[in-house]
């Protein structure tokens, strides 16, 4: 792991851990020794992150020179706050995490004052039915969304048929009871939605469809208000 790598885990640990964080937690979470823990954390400081606590006491990032300054009213706290609490629960695990060290940097750019408001948000999401654990790695699915690579999939259609057919992939779906894929179907020449649970196999296609992606997205967004 190089240096500059390091650090930047260390700054993240900084934001997300529960504060103080013990400089053995941190050791921990960046892969070295406490000794070395103790170098990176003066090149943080001399690099302008505010840093307090000392070996012993444990360490809380109370300014991030890393991130600008954001300005929220309440309103704007809660409405992050919901959002993506929405994602920690609706996500996949990595999307989940992602929530989670989103809100964290956030956070460490407010002042104490919005900090301590953003911690007793007054709204919270609670769903009393977790979304199914989704079949296949979404991960795949997520690249070739931002690739815009082509898929091979092996699909059960709506009656139960499987069926083979290359898609574009334009977005992942959160619907009510499960997760899709809004694909451009080269089979059907056609906009579909293709649930996961119904994907047998997917396979990353030799073909791009970049730089498409907008004016596919653009023309389903005109056929839903036609």
């Amino acid at each position: 792991m190089s240096r500059s790598e390091r650090l930047f885990r260390l700054m993240n640990a900084l934001r997300v851990l529960p504060k103080p964080v013990t400089a053995a937690r941190l050791a921990e979470e960046t892969e070295v020794s406490e000794r070395t823990l103790y170098r990176d954390i003066e090149s943080l400081r001399a690099s302008g992150a505010l840093i307090e606590g000392a070996p012993g006491l444990g360490y809380t990032l109370t300014e991030d020179s890393a991130l600008p300054p954001q300005t929220f009213d309440r309103l704007e706290m809660e409405a992050l706050v919901v959002g993506l609490s929405d994602v920690r629960q609706r996500g996949d695990a990595a999307l989940a995490r992602a929530a989670d060290t989103a809100l964290a940097k956030i956070v460490a750019t407010l002042p104490e004052r919005q900090q301590r408001q953003i911690v007793h948000a007054t709204h919270m999401v609670y769903r009393y039915e977790s979304p199914a654990e989704p079949t296949m790695d979404i991960s795949v699915l997520r690249a070739a969304c931002w690739d815009e690579q082509a898929l091979d999939l092996r699909y059960q259609d709506a009656v139960g048929a499987m069926t083979e057919r290359r898609i574009y992939p334009l977005a992942i779906v959160y619907l009510d009871h499960g997760l899709g894929v809004l694909a451009w179907c080269c089979l059907r020449r056609d906009f579909r939605k293709f649930l996961l649970s119904r994907m047998a196999a997917v396979t990353p296609a030799d073909e791009s469809f970049r730089p498409n992606r907008v004016r596919l997205l653009r023309e389903y967004i005109s056929q839903l208000y036609e």
